[in-house]
């Protein structure tokens, strides 16, 4: 059978296995310990939700899909239609080359070329190693233009303690503002974290709804911001950030597959409109390659 998420990689190291999908390079299952960590879906349908997709050369979105490139106003194609916004970049559906494959680690490469709204090239790469607690995840973008290239990045990964209630697992989020946004999603302000925001201590994931773009991320001695689910007898599933992903998208929903409640906790190095705003935007040289690091990990504390 052919899946709409094209051809299946396959990873296992120990008690830790994953499943990446080559359209847009999403990792759509991960297994740390005989428990379900990165919810699947299943195999005949799209990944629902952008989930486990890699978004570039901009993750969220930019509104009306039209932005400033120094004196020049480019439009994008809209994607997200509802909102008439311009949504999560422009490799969601692209099948990546499988570039390298062994049992504990996969590299799928892409390329964004000039188009609509964005003349520029760039090559990208994601790398995934398995680890004994979990997965890292590498990104590298390169800038083959012959000018400076606006770039941004982020993931769309959803993350469970797959035996536990989700209900009842804490949700902590290690920020310190919020954005507010519009009736489109878009943010219309910064805002210290207060009330239903303020997920610094911990709340139960069944008490919680967002779809919330977070900022001023606490970090720890390792310069990784962590935002993390822990289950009721301690098991914690968090999503690390390293250098550069200063910013985390969370959303809840009900509508994920087989899941009665999923958390979508995003890593991202800009948060929306940032092709307007220019908030964390990056622009790289031409032939500058940029760097950057996540993951998830399954700790029994």
């Amino acid at each position: 059978m052919h899946s709409p998420t094209g051809q299946q990689v396959l990873l296992h190291r120990g008690g830790v296995s994953a499943r990446i999908a080559q359209v847009g390079a999403s990792l759509r299952h991960l297994v740390v310990a005989g428990t379900t960590v990165v919810p699947p879906y299943p195999d005949d349908e799209p990944a629902p939700m952008c989930a486990g997709v890699v978004l570039v050369p901009w993750p969220n979105r930019i509104r009306d899909g039209v932005w400033r490139d120094g004196d020049t106003e480019r439009a994008l194609a809209i994607t997200e239609p509802k909102l008439h916004n311009a949504s999560h970049g422009l490799l969601r559906f692209a099948a990546y080359e499988i570039a390298e494959h062994s049992d504990d680690t996969a590299t799928l490469r892409a390329t964004v070329v000039p188009q609509t709204g964005y003349p520029y090239l760039l090559d990208t790469a994601v790398t995934y190693t398995l680890e004994d607690d979990g997965i890292r995840v590498a990104h590298e973008v390169v800038n083959r233009s012959a000018t400076d290239a606006p770039v941004a990045l982020g993931v769309h990964p959803y993350v469970t303690i797959g035996d536990t209630d989700p209900r009842g697992l804490v949700l902590r989020i290690p920020a310190e503002s919020f954005f507010e946004t519009d009736d489109r999603m878009l943010p219309v302000g910064e805002s210290p974290v207060s009330g239903g925001t303020d997920l610094r201590a911990g709340r139960p994931l069944g008490e919680v709804q967002l779809d919330t773009g977070f900022a001023t991320l606490r970090r720890g001695a390792d310069d990784r911001a962590r935002t993390s689910l822990t289950a009721p007898d301690g098991r914690t599933a968090a999503l690390w950030q390293g250098a550069g992903f200063d910013y985390v998208q969370v959303y809840t929903t009900p509508r994920y597959p087989g899941q009665e409640l999923a958390v979508a906790i995003e890593p991202m190095t800009a948060p929306a409109e940032a092709f307007n705003s220019g908030r964390g935007l990056r622009r790289l040289a031409p032939g500058e390659a940029w760097t950057l690091e996540w993951g998830i990990t399954l700790s029994a504390e």
